[in-house]
């Protein structure tokens, strides 16, 4: 078993919604059309309802999750396992927009435990890799609003309505924004980001009709609409503390100290004077550039996966990078 970081195959996702150009030109890969939107790297996380897809694999062909299990503490190290057990308690994703996302929310750790079964909510967090002008995200209701006149916005699919009553927030290339589970939003159109989330697929779509989603069953996990809202955060939501620093230094926490919880991450920028990596489980995308990472050769649209065992490491060279982590346990 090497304590070395080890570069990621790539697993390109399909999806309800367009997109996947952009992921390919970063990664260098065939992502199989104008619908695969997604690539999740170094995934032990499955879609909901699936056994299997998701999952992402060593070079050996080994599944991630089943390298976890086998050598949990090589991986993860013993702190974390005691905490979280073969989890990695993180999945990282790149999302490339291809078309405006429906308004949609998802559901915390107290939710998803009591009525789902699982152990992780789907608190998130975007880092814009590139936007074209005039990007937007929508996140958090601008006012506080009723439970009547949520629900009948999403009885009559009020696209206008529901879209019209989130936060409008322009998206620029090394933006950075924290979403916690509960707090609605949409992703415009337009963007290739980094997102970091709890290790579940669990997405309450207040808006469905004409996005492709299959129906309202789909769209509230199958819990039906008295349930589902239930997640859902009805108070008004100040975006600004939800926005990360900007990159500035050879290692630049990106998420305010309020996603420490979930999960951090750091933006790796060596500029000739080697960044030095904190020793524990990482997944790291290379953005720009090319160099080293742990003696690793790496280049922009690298996707690596850092076992704890590899220790302290250092990024040297012409590169830039996000490295992404589990909470600290």
């Amino acid at each position: 078993m090497t304590a070395q970081p080890v570069k990621l195959p790539p697993n390109p996702i399909r999806h309800f919604y367009r997109g996947g150009p952009a992921i390919a030109e970063l990664r260098g890969i065939d992502v199989g059309g104008d619908h695969s939107p997604e690539e999740w790297i170094g995934s032990a996380t499955t879609l909901f309802g699936e056994s299997e897809k998701g999952l992402s694999r060593l070079p050996d062909d080994t599944l991630v999750r089943d390298a976890l299990k086998a050598e949990p503490e090589h991986w993860l190290g013993a702190d974390h396992v005691k905490r979280f057990g073969t989890s990695p308690a993180l999945l990282v994703k790149l999302l490339d927009a291809g078309e405006r996302l429906p308004v949609h929310h998802h559901p915390d750790g107290p939710f998803a435990r009591e009525h789902l079964n699982l152990a992780f909510g789907k608190t998130e967090a975007w880092i814009v890799i590139a936007a074209r002008a005039g990007a937007q995200v929508h996140v958090g209701w601008r006012e506080d609003l009723d439970e009547d006149t949520l629900r009948g916005w999403v009885a009559e699919q009020d696209h206008a309505a529901l879209l019209g009553a989130l936060n409008p927030l322009e998206a620029r290339s090394g933006d950075t924004i924290f979403v916690p589970a509960g707090v609605p939003h949409a992703i415009g159109e337009g963007m290739l980001i980094a997102e970091l989330q709890e290790p579940t697929d669990l997405s309450v779509m207040l808006e469905w009709e004409g996005f492709a989603i299959d129906d309202e069953q789909a769209a509230t996990l199958g819990l039906g609409w008295d349930k589902a809202l239930k997640s859902v955060e009805r108070a008004a939501r100040d975006p600004a503390p939800l926005r990360g620093p900007r990159a500035n230094g050879p290692v630049t926490e990106l998420l305010p100290p309020s996603a420490s919880a979930f999960f951090t991450a750091q933006h790796i920028v060596p500029a000739g004077v080697c960044a030095h990596l904190d020793r524990g489980f990482a997944v790291v995308i290379v953005t720009e550039g090319a160099g080293t990472i742990g003696g690793l050769d790496v280049a922009r649209g690298d996707a690596v996966l850092v076992p704890h065992a590899a220790g302290r490491l250092i990024a040297d060279g012409d590169l830039v990078a996000i490295a992404c982590r589990p909470p600290k346990p």
